[in-house]
């Protein structure tokens, strides 16, 4: 073992993601050369543990002989979503009882007024006791400890499994909440307690209770799985502690995940972007776009000089703020399950709705009945109806055909082969939305970057929505359909701190800023020392949440070093506000919001040389060419070859229209595309221009 890294670099070491379709494993055998084994099973919803565990018994490889195993879940995102969350009760100050559910004033239509909005707490389970903190820290009201008691009573025997205490201006002097839960912790019978500042540390009440309450209604559900699936792996042999993502795109030991649940909130997305930046920063691209696209969604992220991009200010859905920093992924429902329809008034759609995994596209041979952007794939030559992963019955091509001509040509007065096309149009034009979303819409020129390809669909589309962007190089990585497990085993350990100043940076005590940033670099290097994998190096990040006096926006500014001047600090957010709006505005006071620390524990590089079998290719590009067939691109038939990505040679160069398959995924080449391999055997593909 080496005593460095905490895993020997002989280790065998897992990467398990559960997807909303498929559970996707990769396993490196460091002790057979970095062996690779892969698995694609179909998620079980009912229970997650069960595909994590199908998966692993898969590859033929004991669960026993396992070193570390590191798992993206997506558990809580799918609580909070579909709103299955545990029992919650919040004790708060006196008069502030409705701040999670009064929020700010946005709709949740911008051009609607009417919406639906559920507080993730009722408000009978919303309690009020005496006390006040002011924003400075000063105690005006003390905290009544007799009412603290009574309500946690009450909560209790309203059946509450998890508790809050969110005081007003905890983040400026603490003392009531840690009494609070004191009093609490003598009564409530599980460790199922959160203080809003010790998640959350920020002056927005409304955001800050949110957060809690996100994170209190999801521990116990968080706390079960993770038993489910520990008393799961334990009874098959392995008997370590295993790590979890976290959305911060950083990982955590299960044994300390449930304490700050809200932050795997977004896990199984921000997996595959760290997976992205390791794999495109190997490949010598800093900058990309990453193109996530799954059974049921599109995730979509920017890597700017091959760090993702992290933000503490994510909503994960209107009026559910959770202000704990993760991976800044914005996310459109179009998947290859995702549907197509005409509406009541004749346009086409497609998505949100989707098949899912059960019964999933037509093509799935599960009594799917809906056609699909999988099946318009599929109609138009692009996937092979004899390489399906996931199907339990053969279906015939010609169901589909029928069935894309009955639900979609006839109301559109178009033939099926047209109306698969049609679908996959708007597919990524919706798709192309969102990579504008987080390029173009925050300042990005799409141009300046390469787009990142992969998921189980992403290499399907990723070409046509490069040159719809102008987007001009594609990066297919050698595993697309398996990316998000391994950035399970690329990820390093993260730990992140905030804290509220709320100062204009003229005035700023610059001996207070260095001792919060220092205080909380301290307590990172801290909690990285209690993981179960100890890391080959730390490295701390710091940064401040600014904005001019008198605005609302924040803006995240990277800092040199704890040791930052009042100066320093003015010019950076200058520097950066200029950057994100091309202004200039010296005469503004800039404002000092929250002090931002991630401590970073770097793992052991892992060689991505051997995701493909480097036996197993071919000499030269024509032992790849496996047949062609008829492949539909704008508007006409193509006689397309296609290859077998096992067996491309690592020096492989073609053109397009191609078709490429491997395991995992299929990957399409446009005509006027040209394609290379790298060594670790990415295929780097040069848009063509529009015909």
């Amino acid at each position: 073992m080496d005593e460095k890294t905490g895993v020997s670099p002989a280790a065998v070491v897992a990467g398990v993601d559960v997807g909303g379709t498929f559970t996707d494993l990769i396993l490196i055998d460091g002790r057979d050369g970095g062996k690779v084994r892969l698995a694609k099973t179909p998620t079980t919803l009912d229970n997650q543990a069960f595909g994590v565990v199908k998966a692993l018994e898969s590859i033929d490889f004991p669960i026993a002989g396992i070193d570390l195993l590191v798992h993206g879940t997506t558990t809580t995102t799918n609580a909070v979503l579909e709103r299955r969350l545990a029992r919650t009760g919040m004790i708060t100050t006196a008069g502030f009882r409705d701040v999670i559910e009064l929020g700010r004033r946005t709709r949740p239509q911008a051009y609607g007024m009417t919406g639906v909005f559920v507080p993730v707490i009722p408000r009978d389970l919303r309690l009020e006791v005496a006390e006040r903190i002011e924003a400075s820290g000063a105690v005006r009201v003390p905290l009544d400890a007799e009412e603290v008691k009574a309500a946690v009573r009450k909560l209790l025997d309203a059946g509450c499994e998890s508790l809050v205490i969110h005081f007003l201006h905890a983040y400026a002097n603490p003392v009531h909440e840690l009494r609070a839960a004191e009093l609490a912790a003598e009564l409530w019978p599980n460790g199922h307690v959160t203080m809003g500042h010790a998640l959350l540390s920020e002056a927005r009440e409304f955001e800050r209770g949110v957060t809690a309450a996100v994170n209190a209604s999801v521990q116990p559900i968080l706390e079960r799985y993770v038993g489910r699936l520990r008393a799961e792996l334990q009874s098959r042999g392995y008997a370590r502690e295993f790590l979890v993502m976290n959305g911060n795109g950083g990982m955590i030991s299960a044994g300390l995940v449930t304490r700050e649940a809200a932050k795997t909130v977004m896990s199984g997305p921000a997996s595959g972007v760290m997976a992205a930046a390791y794999t495109a920063r190997r490949a010598g691209f800093a900058n990309v776009i990453t193109y996530d696209m799954g059974g049921t969604s599109t995730d979509v992220a920017l890597i700017r000089g091959a760090q993702p991009a992290v933000s503490n200010e994510i909503e994960i859905e209107y009026a559910m703020p959770i202000h704990v920093p993760m991976v800044d992924v914005h996310t459109v429902g179009a998947g290859g399950g995702s549907i197509a329809r005409v509406d009541d008034a004749g346009l086409l759609r497609v998505g949100p709705e989707s098949a899912g995994a059960m019964p999933g596209p037509i093509c799935y041979g599960r009594g799917g009945t809906e056609p699909t952007i999988s099946d318009a794939n599929l109609l138009l030559g692009r996937l092979n109806a004899k390489k399906l992963l996931s199907v339990d019955g053969a279906v015939d091509v010609e169901f589909i055909r029928d069935t894309f001509a009955r639900t979609l040509g006839q109301r559109l007065g178009v033939d099926a082969t047209t109306a698969a096309g049609a679908v996959l149009t708007i597919a990524n034009t919706k798709m192309a939305g969102a990579v504008r979303m987080v390029s173009i819409a925050r300042g990005n020129d799409p141009r300046d970057f390469a787009l990142f390809a992969f998921g189980g669909a992403g290499p399907l589309h990723a070409t046509a929505l490069a040159r719809e962007l102008g987007i001009p190089r594609v990066i297919v990585p050698a595993r697309p359909g398996i990316t998000n497990a391994l950035g399970c085993v690329v990820a390093d350990l993260r730990h992140d701190f905030v804290r509220t100043v709320n100062q204009p940076v003229a005035g700023l005590d610059e001996a207070a800023v260095r001792d919060i940033l220092e205080t909380q670099a301290a307590e990172g290097r801290e909690a990285i020392g209690r993981e179960a994998v100890k890391p080959a190096a730390v490295r701390i990040v710091h940064s401040a949440d600014m904005q001019f006096v008198g605005q609302t926006h924040l803006l995240n500014v990277p800092l040199p070093s704890a040791a930052v001047d009042r100066y320093v600090l003015q010019s950076l957010f200058e520097k950066a506000y200029f950057a994100r709006f091309k202004v200039e505005l010296p005469e503004i006071r800039a404002n000092l919001v929250n002090l931002n620390t991630s401590i970073i524990g770097e793992r052991a590089p892992v060689d991505l040389s051997t995701l493909i079998d480097p036996s197993g290719r071919g000499a030269a590009l024509a032992d790849a060419l496996l047949h062609t067939r008829p492949v539909w691109f704008d508007g006409t038939w193509h006689d397309t070859p296609v290859y077998d990505r096992e067996r491309l040679p690592l020096d492989a160069s073609f053109e397009g229209p191609a078709i490429v398959e491997q395991m995992d995924a299929t990957t399409v080449i446009e005509p006027g595309d040209r394609v290379r391999s790298d060594v670790d055997g990415n295929l780097i593909v040069e848009v063509g221009k529009s015909a």
